[in-house]
């Protein structure tokens, strides 16, 4: 690394974090979660964003999970938080802090804004939390027990488009 981008770097990691909004998208009737893949990698990430101006950090946890993994929900409980560090443009990378909302989840949309570009997926919370890469969010994940309730089933998903 050059000296250059090694002093940028410095500079970057000692200010403080910035902020996003995600959702653990909860259904209820059978405890599993939603987890969406990442536009860049594909790995398995929960819908997240930036906050929005004149939502507050709940409605724009909600308006991400229906942009992303077209979930409808009315309300999302805070549940914690977790770090991670973003990845910018010429290998850089930035701080985030990412406020959590529990969502539980009422329908799922066939049609939502970035149904082309994610999948998702229905898991038990402790299988969600061995797939997501933070382990901040991991933990977050084992906090919710999936209650044995083989009669009920999450929210059917579309068919898969080819």
């Amino acid at each position: 690394m050059t000296r250059l981008r090694r002093g940028l770097a410095r500079l970057l990691g000692a200010r403080p974090p910035l902020l996003q909004v995600g959702a653990v998208c909860l259904d209820p009737a059978t405890g599993r979660v939603l987890l969406i893949t990442s536009r860049g990698t594909g790995r398995w990430i929960i819908p997240k964003g930036w906050p929005m101006p004149g939502r507050s950090l709940a409605e724009a946890a909600l308006q991400e999970a229906w942009e992303e993994a077209g979930v409808r929900a009315k309300s999302g409980e805070e549940m914690g938080s977790y770090h991670y560090d973003k990845d910018q443009d010429r290998g850089f990378a930035v701080p985030v802090e990412v406020r959590v909302f529990l969502v539980a989840v009422e329908a799922l949309a066939d049609d939502f804004p970035e149904r082309g570009e994610r999948r998702r997926r229905w898991f038990a919370p402790s299988e969600a939390a061995g797939l997501v890469a933070e382990p901040e969010l991991a933990a977050l994940l084992r906090t919710l027990a999936s209650p044995p309730s083989p009669a009920a089933s999450p929210p059917a998903l579309p068919p898969a488009r080819a």
